[in-house]
């Protein structure tokens, strides 16, 4: 089918805008904090946290900021963790299938450009059917610079083989929009996503605001 729109390509993140990935995050957590004895917290919780990944979980379930003298040890404990169970309850959110059904339809390529290194990235997409069509998974260590530099977005606009100007980026965190805009893309804010803790999305400057997948085939003016 041919495009119907001023775009040649779109771009998502990954956590919060095409997965809902909170339960298996959370879930990491939680089985840290059994080990240490520590009550479970609640998924509702962890959620609007997601977007920040192993950090933003650490600081949740433990209050251990990147300057405490144990966050590295227990980063990389959350990462092995969260490693055995990251494929168990993550899936789409509602829609997301429909739009990326709809992207094809219309000839649109497009891809994932998410900071989740390269080691959950790829055999996360590779489990999941909704991303055989993609593109591109470009990762928080596929580039020197992860997001808000704009490195990975343009590198991903260069595997699609598209002018970075062509591409809409879609993200659920401020740092999303700051890295489309630097990378010279369209940018759409997806509010359905994890925002983070007080986050007005109002203010990151995007071109559009969407409340559910599917919103976004109205800024693209696609059926």
């Amino acid at each position: 089918m041919t495009r119907r729109t001023r775009f040649q390509a779109v771009l998502f993140d990954l956590d919060g805008t095409l997965v809902d990935s909170a339960p298996d995050l959370g879930d990491a957590a939680n089985r840290m904090r059994e080990r240490r004895g520590l009550p479970p917290l609640d998924e509702a919780y962890y959620r609007p946290r997601a977007s920040s990944g192993a950090r933003g979980m650490i600081e949740a379930a433990f209050g251990l900021t990147p300057d405490h003298p144990a966050f590295d040890a227990y980063k990389a404990e959350y990462l092995d963790t969260y490693g055995e169970v990251m494929t168990r309850r993550t899936r789409p959110f509602d829609g997301v299938e429909s739009l990326i059904a709809a992207l094809e339809d219309a000839g649109l390529p497009w891809g994932v450009v998410t900071n989740k290194i390269e080691r959950f990235a790829l055999p996360l997409t590779a489990a999941l059917p909704l991303f055989r069509s993609a593109g591109t998974v470009i990762g928080g260590d596929t580039t020197p610079h992860p997001k808000p530099h704009p490195a990975p977005l343009l590198e991903a606009a260069r595997r699609l083989g598209v002018e970075p100007a062509a591409c809409v980026y879609v993200g659920d965190d401020e740092r999303d929009i700051v890295a489309g805009r630097a990378a010279g893309m369209a940018t759409v804010a997806a509010r359905y996503g994890y925002l983070g803790v007080d986050a007005d999305v109002a203010t990151w400057g995007a071109e559009a605001i969407i409340d559910g997948p599917l919103d976004l085939l109205n800024f693209l003016e696609l059926p």
